[in-house]
C-alpha cells in the first residue's frame, strides 16, 4: 500500500505521464493527412482512424476494469466516426482517466492498472507511427 505522504506525489507523477501520453498521441493523430484515415498496411488490421478509436476505447476499458474496479466486458465497437470525432473521443477518454487518477485513492492495483493502460496506448500509438512512416510522413518528435 502507498504511504499517505507519497500518494499526492505519485498521483501528480501519473498525471504527468498521462498528459505526456495525451500530447504525443494527439500529435500522432494530427500528423496523418485526413485523406489517409482509412489507410492500413495489410487487409486484416485496423486502419489509422480505427487504431485511434481503439486507443480511446482501451483507455476507457482499462480505466473501468483495472483502475476503478468496474468489471466490463471487452467489446470494442466498430467505428463509423470521423477522424475529428475519434480525436474528440480520444481526448475525452484521457480526461476520464485523469479524473479517476486525481479523485480515486491510489493503491498498487490502480497504479498497475494505469501502467497497463499506458502500455496499451503506447503499443497502438506505435502502430499509428508505423502507418505514418510507411506513407513517408515523419512522426512527431517524441516527448516525455
Amino acid at each position: 500500500m502507498i504511504a499517505q505522504s507519497t500518494r499526492k506525489e505519485t498521483s501528480e507523477k501519473l498525471v504527468k505521464l498521462l498528459e505526456n501520453s495525451r500530447t504525443y498521441t494527439l500529435a500522432v493523430a494530427e500528423a496523418m493527412p485526413s485523406k489517409l484515415d482509412n489507410y492500413k498496411p495489410a487487409t486484416d488490421v485496423w486502419n489509422f482512424r480505427e487504431q485511434l478509436h481503439h486507443i480511446a476505447y482501451g483507455i476507457e476499458w482499462w480505466n473501468d476494469n483495472y483502475i476503478k474496479g468496474i468489471k466490463t466486458d471487452w467489446a470494442p465497437p466498430a467505428t463509423s466516426r470521423s477522424r475529428k470525432e475519434v480525436v474528440v473521443y480520444l481526448d475525452q477518454a484521457y480526461d476520464s482517466l485523469k479524473e479517476t487518477l486525481t479523485k480515486e485513492p491510489l493503491n498498487d492495483d490502480r497504479i498497475n492498472g494505469f501502467h497497463s493502460a499506458l502500455n496499451h496506448i503506447t503499443h497502438h500509438r506505435g502502430q499509428c507511427i508505423l502507418y505514418l512512416r510507411i506513407n513517408g510522413i515523419a512522426a512527431p518528435e517524441y516527448t516525455y
